[in-house]
């Protein structure tokens, strides 16, 4: 069986990562890890995991069908994640148009046979991973996207290392 990994994603375009870098460079200065790199910036919305390549039109055909409303996501702390080990970049709060997004897309997840992730959903932007433990700070500045899309995201591996590439952008 053909399988990739997938999920559905927030993935900035270059003007986006602009403004994220000028937030986020600074933002890496402040922990021990290794650094994300910038191209490799994303939202995760919905987490799908290894699924047949087979199912994947049916996937993004269906995608299409649900509604978004544009928002803007402010990103204004920085916290340690310890299961991960992750210093993630996080907001104060999800906007509501973002958590119906969420829950639409956790639906059609459900939908197309996946057990989605029994977890509540917390935006981020991962900035270190293999991070050292720190206490969670507000930061100085802060950055406010507005996200106008969402994408059809797939993760690959290759030589320990993992990267993320776009299979659709245009819902």
């Amino acid at each position: 069986m053909n399988t990739k990994r997938i999920f559905f994603a927030l993935w900035p375009d270059h003007r986006q990562r602009d403004r994220l870098r000028d937030f986020i460079s600074p933002v890496t200065k402040l922990v021990e890890g290794r650094a994300v790199e910038r191209s490799e910036w994303h939202v995760t919305l919905a987490y799908i995991g290894d699924l047949d390549v087979r199912f994947i039109p049916e996937l993004m055909q269906s995608a299409k069908a649900i509604p978004f409303e544009p928002f803007r996501l402010r990103l204004d702390r920085l916290e340690f994640w310890p299961r991960p080990k992750i210093a993630a970049v996080v907001p104060p709060r999800v906007p509501p148009a973002m958590e119906a997004l969420v829950d639409n897309l956790s639906g059609l997840v459900l939908a197309s046979g996946v057990e989605p992730q029994q977890r509540v959903y917390r935006p981020h932007i991962t900035v270190a991973r293999n991070a050292r433990p720190f206490e969670a700070m507000k930061l100085a500045q802060n950055a406010e996207i507005e996200w106008t899309r969402f994408d059809l995201m797939e993760s690959i591996t290759e030589h320990g290392r993992t990267f993320y590439r776009p299979i659709v952008n245009d819902f």
